[in-house]
């Protein structure tokens, strides 16, 4: 057994602290500078790994106890991190911040502190400078002592206002005890577009998300310790790397449709490596312009927006009445809150593929949260009665038609008694995340349903 790879922590006070921007650019730094950088983001987050991706060059990737297990983050880390010379893991929200269960005590589940403690990685904070100056030091001291198994190794200040501004916030650092990286001044050139679930995705963003990347790149390279980071960086992670291959395979050489684009950007690295590793041919297609893929036995469904993109989903007819006429077939099927209402009748009034019977609409209500669902009816991913703990993060509902079977069911703080998605023959398709290493035995269970469907077929013979 290898040592595991050593790593760094962005972590903050607070959400729009600038750590995401620090993050992407010290992973694309660092990638200049000779180095081979895994990028990791603590959470469910789907955007900012895309961003992470363009900047290492290396695919960003999750690290969510809640969604996976605490047992299953150092597997996943030694496995996403394998022959990079360094990680770089951004955190979520503030550094304590996480899923807050009734009669809470001690660090909240799926916290970039819980992340920290369980893979033994130093934590650099990246402090907003703004409307503040020597009460640095008593934030610093607060967190560098309210959880002794979190190591906070340095500082990066950022949207510092000016020589001397930066020069009484680094004594301020001095006075907490704390190493200062870097002193990042204000500019306007690191910002990207956002919309109402967050960051533009970076596959829209194009070429404005490259131009993004390199000026964040830039700044960190300019203002911020490379060496000093990489000296610090470390982790304790024992055991095995996580393994996407099942004890068989499962599939022989089925191909698997996997809708990407600008819609469909919501996806876990892990999803295609469970479905490569069951024998599955994975091949992916845009359903702005593509057909799907000849053969198609299967089809994935991920989240994204497809509420911007409404008419072109639409305008393409072929794969609409593909789609339809593949899940008419029995195949099955397997969608995610963008995948769900794609597969509706009409979205805002747009005509979509009219796999199951009803309609998706944009409202103002953000839906965010994490749920532990239990499957309430049988389908290609799961069992009756099967659990698991998955993420909402959406701003449409779906109205479906009486009488249709509900995929989940789930309750919880905040939240009544909920049944999502719906099961129609050999589609799952549901509002609810869920990440595919959590759950091994669906994605097997789905190739297997494939395989079982389509060489049943006179046809394919």
């Amino acid at each position: 057994m290898t040592a595991s790879t050593p790593a760094v922590v962005i972590a903050a006070p607070s959400s729009g602290s600038g750590k995401t921007t620090v993050a992407t650019g010290l992973m694309g730094a660092l990638r200049r500078a000779g180095t081979t950088v895994a990028p990791f983001k603590v959470g469910p987050d789907y955007i900012d790994p895309g961003y992470h991706a363009l900047a290492a060059r290396r695919v960003g990737r999750n690290l969510d106890p809640v969604l996976v297990g605490e047992s299953l983050i150092g597997p996943l880390y030694r496995h996403g991190s394998a022959a990079a010379d360094i990680a770089v893991v951004e955190g979520v929200m503030g550094l304590f911040d996480g899923r807050i269960a009734d009669g809470f005590t001690g660090t909240a589940q799926g916290s970039t502190a819980q992340v920290a403690a369980i893979l033994g990685v130093p934590v650099v904070l990246v402090v907003d400078g703004r409307g503040q100056s020597h009460s640095v030091a008593a934030l610093l001291h607060g967190f560098s002592t309210f959880d002794t198994r979190i190591r906070i190794a340095g500082v990066i200040l950022n949207r510092v206002g000016s020589p001397r501004h930066e020069e009484v916030l680094r004594q301020a650092c001095e006075h907490a005890g704390v190493t200062v990286f870097g002193a990042i001044p204000r500019v306007d050139e690191l910002s990207v577009p956002s919309r109402h679930l967050g960051l533009i995705t970076a596959a829209e963003h194009g070429a404005q998300a490259g131009a993004a990347v390199d000026a964040m790149i830039g700044q960190v390279s300019r203002h911020v310790d490379l060496a000093g980071i990489a000296g610090i960086a470390a982790s304790r992670v024992d055991g095995e790397p996580w393994n996407p291959a099942p004890a068989q395979p499962v599939a022989g050489h089925v191909v698997v449709a996997l809708a990407a684009g600008r819609a469909f950007t919501f996806g876990y690295a892990e999803h295609r490596e469970l479905l490569c590793a069951t024998g599955a041919e994975v091949v992916e297609f845009d359903p702005l312009i593509d057909p799907l893929p000849p053969r198609a036995a299967a089809l994935v469904l991920p989240g994204g927006f497809p509420e911007q993109f409404s008419t072109e989903l639409s305008g393409n007819d072929v794969v609409r009445q593909q789609i339809n006429a593949l899940a008419a077939s029995g195949a099955p099927v397997h969608a995610e809150c963008a995948g769900l209402t794609y597969l509706v009748d009409d979205l805002d009034g747009h005509p979509m593929c009219g796999v199951l019977p009803g309609s998706a609409h944009f409202t103002d209500r953000l839906t965010l949260g994490y749920r532990t669902a239990v499957a309430v009816t049988e389908s290609p991913l799961y069992a009756l009665g099967e659990r698991a703990v998955g993420h909402e993060f959406h701003r449409t509902a779906v109205n479906l038609r009486e009488g249709c079977s509900p995929a989940w069911a789930y309750n919880g703080r905040g939240v009544d008694a909920v049944r999502d998605g719906v099961v129609a023959g050999g589609v799952h398709a549901s509002y609810l995340h869920t990440h595919p290493a959590a759950h091994p035995q669906a994605i097997a269970r789905f190739v297997s349903a494939a395989e079982s469907r389509f060489y049943s077929s006179p046809r394919n013979l």
